[in-house]
This record gives C-alpha cells, sequence and structure tokens, in this order.
C-alpha cells in the first residue's frame, strides 16, 4: 500500500465570522454566497464579489458555449453595459454578436413502420438529432448487430451498410473518480454506413422524459473554426474514394434511433433481442423523420463601446476583452473531496516544478473524508462547472473597468471597445468570429488587452505567485510600444505588481507551453493588432467543478483590474502603440 497522504482539516475549517452578512466565511475570508447588489463606479473588491457570484453561479450552468447557460451568461453582461450605458455594437443595434449555431430537433411528425406497421413516438421509439439530417430510411432490412461498444460481438462494416442495425446497450463500465475532459471529435465508425442506427435502451428512460432525448440540449456550429486538430479524430485517409466516402456520411449521416424491448422484438416479428445472434435478420423499416434546424441565442458576443472624447481619435479603439464561457456540466462528484484533492495534488505538482505527477504519485493522495464529514455530513454533489476564476474573473473584471471607464467625467480621447467573446473553451470560436466579421473596422483597433483568469495567483497555486503576482503575455513579443506602456503604468501603481513574462519563452511546465495562442488575444494579433494578455496562472481548480467564486483572492483581483483600467486609459489618451516588425521585442527585465 501506497503512504496516506492527508489534507489538513485546517484547508477545510469555515470561519466563524460572516463577510457582508452572507454567513459562515472560508479560509481566505469569502461566504459560500454573495447576494446580488448595486455596484458602484469604483473597482473595488466588494463589486467584483457581487459580480462574480452572480455570474459564477450555478443557475449560469457553466455557461458553455452552444449551451442555453451560455446565453444566461450574456443575458447578465448585456443587461449590466446597458444599465451603464454603452453604446451597443453588435448586430443591428444590439449588444450581441451571434455566432452561426444551431439548434438540431426531431418533433413528434416523425413516423417509423416495420413490415408497414407503425411504430408509436416515445412508446416505442426516439430518434437523436445530430448535427445534421440524417439519412433516408426507406425499405430498410432489419440487422442485429451486437452490443454496443463491444466490437468483438459486432457485425462488420459491410455487414451493417445500408441496413438498420439493431444494437444491444452497452455495458456499464466504472468511470474514474476524478475523470478530465475528454478528446473531441468521435472515433472511426463502423456503422457509418448503415441508414440508421437503433440501441435497445429506451426502457431505462421514464415515459416524461422520453421527449427530452428529442429536444436540443446543446447547440453545434460547422461555419466557425478554431485552432485547429484536436485530439480523438482520425486522420484523413488517402484513397479518395474512401475519403469521398466519408464525407458524404458526414454531410447525410446514418440516423440514430433508441428503441424500447418490446419495439425491438417486433422488428425481429417477434424474437427477444437478447437471444438473436449477431447478423439475425429482421423485418423492413421505413421512416420519415421530421428534423428542424433552429438558430439560436446560445453563444453570443457581447460588443459594447465608451465613445472616445477627441473627435478626431475616437474613431479609433483601445479594444479590451475576456471570454464569457466554461465548460458547462460533469458527473457530480463530491465537491468537497474533490476541493481537498485539487489542493493535495497542486501541492504535490508544485513540489515536482510543475512537471506533470505520474499515475503512481496522483494514487498516493489520499484525503481525510473524516474531516469532511464532520463539516458536511452528508456529501454535496456538484456537476457544474462555475468557471469563477476561468473566466468569470476576466469578464468582471471587464465589467468592473467599463463602470469605471464610463463613470470618468473625461472619457479617453480614443473610443473603448468592449468584447466579451463566446466560445473560447471551444477554439477561440468567438474571437475569430468577430476578427474576421468585426463590427467596428479592424485596421481601427490600436491594441486589445485580453484578460483570462486574474482571480488567483496565489503561492500555493503556483511557482513564484503571492499577493502581487501578475502573468503577462504577448507585450514586448509583438509590440515593444504596448510592452513599455504595460510596464510604465504599472510603475505608477500606489503598489506596483510584479509582473512575470515568462509566458513568452517555452516552459518545461507541463500546461503552460504555448499560452499566447491559447487564448482570444491570439486572433487579434493574427490580424496585426497589437495585444497584452493577463493572467495570474493555473491552478488546481482549474476547469474543476471547484473553480467557484469563494475561492478567489479578491484584493488581489482589484489591484489588478484598476491597473488594467489605467493601461486601457493610458493607451486610448497616448500614441498609437507600433507592432515590432518581423524582429519582436523580447522581455527587458529593467522594465518590471
Amino acid at each position: 500500500m501506497h503512504s496516506a497522504r492527508y489534507v489538513p482539516l485546517s484547508l477545510l475549517l469555515v470561519a466563524p465570522l460572516a463577510a457582508h452578512g452572507q454567513g459562515p466565511t472560508n479560509r481566505f475570508g469569502n461566504p459560500a454566497h454573495v447576494a446580488p447588489a448595486p455596484t458602484t463606479p469604483a473597482i473595488t473588491v466588494r463589486d467584483l464579489q457581487v459580480r462574480l457570484y452572480q455570474f459564477a453561479d450555478d443557475s449560469m450552468q457553466g455557461r458553455q458555449v452552444g449551451r442555453v447557460g451560455n446565453k444566461k451568461g450574456t443575458d447578465y453582461i448585456a443587461a449590466e453595459v446597458k444599465r451603464l450605458g454603452l453604446v451597443p455594437a453588435g448586430d443591428n443595434g444590439t449588444y450581441f454578436q451571434v455566432l452561426p449555431y444551431h439548434l438540431h430537433t426531431f418533433t413528434d411528425h416523425s413516423r417509423l413502420t416495420v413490415d408497414g406497421n407503425p411504430m408509436t413516438w416515445l412508446a416505442d421509439w426516439v430518434a437523436i438529432p445530430g448535427a445534421r439530417a440524417p439519412r433516408a430510411v426507406s425499405a430498410v432490412p432489419v440487422v442485429f448487430g451486437g452490443t454496443a461498444g463491444d466490437t468483438t460481438t459486432q457485425i462488420s462494416a459491410a455487414q451493417a451498410a445500408g441496413k438498420f442495425v439493431v444494437l444491444l446497450a452497452a455495458k456499464p463500465t466504472p468511470q474514474p473518480a476524478f475523470a478530465g475532459r475528454g478528446g473531441f471529435g468521435a472515433a472511426p465508425n463502423r456503422f457509418a454506413d448503415a441508414a440508421a442506427v437503433a440501441t435497445v435502451d429506451l426502457d431505462a428512460v421514464p415515459a416524461a422524459q422520453r421527449a427530452a432525448l428529442a429536444t436540443p440540449q446543446v447547440a453545434s456550429s460547422n461555419a466557425v473554426g478554431g485552432r485547429g486538430g484536436r485530439g480523438g479524430v482520425a486522420a484523413a485517409p488517402t484513397d479518395s474514394v474512401t475519403l469521398l466516402k466519408q464525407q458524404i456520411a458526414q454531410l447525410s449521416p446514418a440516423a440514430t434511433v433508441r428503441l424500447t424491448r418490446a419495439a425491438a422484438a417486433r422488428l425481429f416479428r417477434g424474437r427477444e433481442v437478447s437471444s438473436l445472434s449477431a447478423g439475425d435478420a429482421g423485418g423492413t423499416v421505413t421512416a420519415s423523420l421530421d428534423f428542424l434546424e433552429l438558430p439560436t441565442d446560445w453563444a453570443r458576443n457581447v460588443v459594447a463601446i465608451i465613445p472616445g472624447s477627441d473627435p478626431a481619435l475616437r474613431h479609433e479603439y483601445v479594444a479590451i476583452g475576456a471570454h464569457n464561457d466554461h465548460i458547462g456540466i460533469s458527473t457530480p462528484v463530491d465537491k468537497d473531496s474533490l476541493k481537498a484533492f485539487n489542493d493535495a495534488r497542486n501541492r504535490m505538482l508544485i513540489a515536482n516544478d510543475m512537471i506533470a505527477l505520474k499515475q503512481e504519485q496522483l494514487a498516493s493522495i489520499r484525503v481525510n473524508m473524516d474531516s469532511i464529514r464532520r463539516l458536511y455530513p452528508k456529501a454535496r454533489l456538484d456537476s457544474i462547472n462555475n468557471g469563477a476564476d476561468d473566466d468569470g474573473s476576466g469578464s468582471m473584471g471587464v465589467l468592473e473597468i467599463a463602470e469605471a471607464i464610463q463613470a470618468m467625467p473625461v472619457k479617453p480621447k480614443r473610443s473603448v471597445l468592449f468584447v466579451w467573446h463566446t466560445g473560447e473553451e471551444g477554439g477561440l470560436v468567438g474571437s475569430r468570429f468577430f476578427t474576421t466579421n468585426p463590427t467596428v473596422p479592424m485596421d481601427s483597433v490600436v491594441a486589445q488587452i485580453n484578460i483570462d483568469m486574474i482571480g488567483r495567483g496565489r503561492a500555493e497555486d503556483l511557482p513564484g505567485g503571492g499577493p502581487d503576482y501578475l502573468g503577462v503575455v504577448g507585450s514586448f513579443f509583438d509590440s515593444k510600444d504596448l510592452g513599455e506602456t504595460v510596464a510604465r503604468v504599472n510603475k505608477k501603481q500606489g503598489r506596483p505588481l510584479q509582473l512575470d513574462y515568462k509566458y513568452d519563452t517555452t516552459l518545461t511546465w507541463s500546461g503552460y507551453n504555448n499560452i499566447y495562442g491559447r487564448s482570444d488575444h491570439y486572433n487579434y494579433a493574427l490580424q496585426g493588432v497589437p495585444i497584452a494578455f493577463f493572467f495570474t496562472g493555473l491552478h488546481g481548480d482549474y476547469h474543476q467543478r471547484t473553480d467557484e467564486p469563494e475561492w478567489i483572492d479578491y484584493p488581489h483581483y482589484q489591484r489588478i483590474a484598476s491597473y488594467i483600467k489605467d493601461i486601457v486609459v493610458d493607451v486610448g489618451n497616448g500614441p498609437r502603440p507600433r507592432m515590432n516588425g518581423s524582429k519582436p521585442a523580447k522581455p527587458v527585465a529593467a522594465m518590471q
């Protein structure tokens, strides 16, 4: 057995004091909840708390692009900028730039018959919507294909081609306790040439919930791209005929159906599916699947402007942005034990010089559940990836900056363009869409300031972290002028921050390479716009259900937001930053 590694109870204790009347606080002085309240023009700890506790609340459902939570989050931002009096700069006089995402659904007008005998929608079967309308199912022979997920029991691709393939449901398999996100895309599918694939598992779904299977849970888009190849997609074949067949299959995929056991028996003329062998034939199926594709507001950039005060320069823009999305909903886990595990894992990672931990190191982590249960007798299950730091902190920081600049009696000479991009987590899709479909001329954008994760940065979060820590990416790399502005404005702060430029170079730290290409500023840089990207590093709660508002370092967060506001104002009033050209400048230690 591995030696036990316990999380101290002190890390989980709740302080007896109350913050702003919100109840007990944690070891950082933050409560579990903060009630909505009016905000002030000043950038304050209290205002940042009020905003972030709303924006990263469970009700926002993780704000994932393509899901209704993203609409909720963008509704909140748009309502606030409207209240503050910013000028709409989205589509058709609104604050929204809607990306071409669509919802796909099958209606109850869908029909399916076997040997001419109708089956009943929801009672016997339901069709599951995909990204595109499925191929036609007309007088298609039924074949038993084996068990889903078990290729050793399944018929071949040639046997499935053109057939209505029926599969037994996959056997359940245990999932790892702290599973991360999987890859993107699907593995090669031996049933890709089938007319339809039907799984016999509808009995497990209560009748009241079956309609939801044909109702969209997430919108999708084939019209906006991201950063390129992600894991999980098979390489394109060199055989042109095979490639053409795959492309046709993507445009008109096999229908996906779920069946009850009784309906499956009817497909095989009364034979119980559990008695069948792979390749056994059934009746003939004809289906009319009523597929709808509807535009959706579940993927939106929020765009607003504070007009500049100088008649000549107000047609130029200092852009500032953050991403409004996060990664949505995952499998429920006990949030308190997960937090303890993440904290222990991050301490081990820091001690390991941020080199990826081996499986045996992770297996040595033990959580003291007795201590947790003394505080919380019942497990507090949580499935929401709240994204308080990623990028609630950036989004609400930009909103506070907007409120502060809007309250200035004399605005910056240049206009300030605020863009809350969607879909950063899906591949920078919102910033790519905005920079290729801008609502202001891109050549009038003099700089873009990007904020992604500025709510943490403690010593326990990353090496070199602390109350003054702030990472800066790309400022000197793209524009020496902008880099010098970033450094000069910092020196003017009452308590300058310690600017960390190391992310502009390749690091041995796992997870930190190419930070420059991993957030929304990258798409502005591709358009020749000088950029500066601010963040306080990754941490143990990154992309976890434990990235919640109560773990944010609000005094640190407030200082960073105030400093970035000063940068925006300085660039708005100063000379236009120049790009370096073909020889990017390197960070200068003396400028820090």
